[in-house]
């Protein structure tokens, strides 16, 4: 499986009622104790916003991984001039608006979150008084405000690019495989709009099903050679089930392909796939991915988090900076903002099998930097008199 969060988050976002909405302005508690000095609560003081759901019963732990990758960043190369207020926001409208208003009431010079798409919405549909980074795409068509800029990840994203990517390798005729939930539908319908609008056909739709009657029937399609490619809109076991019936044909996937098991049998069982995810996973060795500190994780989903926060905390410096042009070779993939705010991502492209670091069976690749063992110094949070309501599901 492949972002499992990305599923209940991005993927599952017109579900408006998701979990939570705790208004609380308080520090992580996590977050450590400043040793320059305590900051009075209600304190107006210089600082950067972090709006995230580090609170939420459902969603803290994807929260607390983007936040250590935000302040780890912030690390590099030096500790940052401006505090950092952490303030646990989850997906309530109203609670994020307050929060956001808290925040710049009592000094913040840039805001970044929040991270649920209902509560992006409505900051990003607020009164923007400092430079804004939600991380989510929001509802609806924005109009383009110099204060907000907007950076998410879009499973849609990768899926395009296969297309666009299959297309220059000459590709024209796919055969597409999508596995039944609704994210993986919209993948494949994302792969095959944008194939389409390249200029290729879609030639055999097929539903993931691996009965020997259905079996048989996908490989009587690629035998008769109407296809040059398959795109699989499925998660790792899934494209495991059918890897060997579709061969002959080049594999192309999103990163829901690969679920950052680098063990052995996952690499051969997948092999030949081309997958599109960031460099933050398929290439460990950069320089440019090196220089940051990781966390172990099991999950990769927690770590394509992670990598989330390192790229806002560069972004957020380069809005302080009022840069109204901003290009980044990230760590999520290659960033460069669009006429309407959002950054465009480029991803990288890996054939599975090839030029992946195996590790022994069961466990994860050691990463090739050093473990971040404690998260940066963080400021408090002023307190809020409303302490906003919780929504379940």
């Amino acid at each position: 499986m492949i972002h499992g969060f990305v599923q209940k988050v991005w993927a599952t976002i017109g579900c408006a009622a998701l979990l939570y909405g705790a208004l609380m302005l308080m520090a992580s508690a996590k977050a450590q104790t400043p040793t320059r000095g305590a900051t009075p609560l209600g304190a107006d003081l210089p600082h950067i916003a972090l709006l995230l759901p580090v609170d939420s019963s459902t969603f803290q732990r994807h929260g607390e991984a983007l936040r250590d990758g935000f302040l780890a960043a912030s690390k590099v190369p030096d500790p940052p001039a401006l505090l950092i207020r952490i303030y646990p926001v989850g997906e309530d409208p109203k609670t994020a608006v307050a929060a956001y208003q808290q925040a710049v009431q009592t000094g913040a010079r840039v805001v970044v979150g929040p991270l649920l798409r209902a509560a992006a919405t409505a900051v990003a549909n607020g009164d923007l008084r400092v430079p804004t980074l939600v991380l989510n795409v929001p509802e609806g068509n924005l109009p383009a405000r110099p204060n907000l800029f907007i950076l998410g990840l879009q499973i849609e994203t990768e899926a395009r690019q296969a297309a666009r990517t299959a297309w220059r390798d000459g590709r024209r005729n796919a055969l597409t495989v999508a596995g039944d939930s609704p994210l993986l539908k919209r993948v494949r319908q994302s792969f095959s709009d944008e194939f389409r609008a390249q200029g290729g056909k879609i030639v055999h739709e097929f539903l993931f099903n691996t009965s020997p009657a259905e079996l048989e029937r996908l490989k009587k399609a690629v035998d008769s050679k109407t296809a040059d490619m398959a795109f699989l809109a499925l998660d790792a076991r899934q494209a495991r089930g059918v890897r060997t019936t579709l061969e002959p044909l080049p594999l192309y996937a999103s990163s829901q392909a690969y679920s950052g098991d680098t063990s052995p049998g996952a690499v051969v069982d997948l092999a030949g796939i081309r997958v599109f995810d960031m460099p933050w996973l398929l290439q460990r060795d950069h320089p440019a991915v090196m220089i940051y500190p990781r966390q172990r994780f099991a999950d990769p989903d927690l770590e394509r988090l992670y990598a989330l926060g390192i790229d806002a905390w560069r972004i957020s410096q380069a809005m302080m900076a009022r840069h109204t042009e901003i290009t980044i070779d990230g760590v999520t993939g290659a960033l460069s903002l669009g006429r309407n705010r959002q950054f465009n991502r480029d991803l990288n492209m890996l054939r599975l099998g090839e030029n992946l670091p195996v590790s022994p069976v069961g466990q994860i690749a050691p990463p090739p930097a050093p473990i971040l063992d404690k998260p940066p110094v963080t400021r408090p949070a002023p307190k809020a008199a409303d302490k906003g309501t919780v929504k379940k599901p």
